[in-house]
């Protein structure tokens, strides 16, 4: 049931578009190919079993970690339809 001006399921409508908007990133991040014996940041040995478990891997764990804390901080988390989001 819709209060107001919503139609009847806008609310799962939300959070539908947010998860699916959180798989197609996810999806666009993974790596496909050949991966590095070494790593082009640091050019430390890759691993054999990093290499088998994540195909086209390109960064060793130490590098691979850096990278996806500096993302964290400039990346954002898909806050629509959220009430903090128009608060601010």
């Amino acid at each position: 049931m819709a209060g107001g001006w919503a139609k009847d399921g806008a609310i799962q409508d939300q959070i539908d578009a947010s998860v699916e908007d959180a798989v197609q990133r996810v999806r666009s991040q993974l790596t496909v190919g050949d991966s590095a014996v070494n790593c082009v940041e640091c050019e430390q040995a890759i691993p054999g079993a990093r290499r088998t478990a994540i195909p086209g891997v390109q960064l060793c764990i130490a590098c691979q970690s850096a990278l996806e804390k500096q993302q964290t901080k400039t990346g954002g988390i898909n806050r629509r339809g959220s009430k903090d989001s128009q608060l601010r």
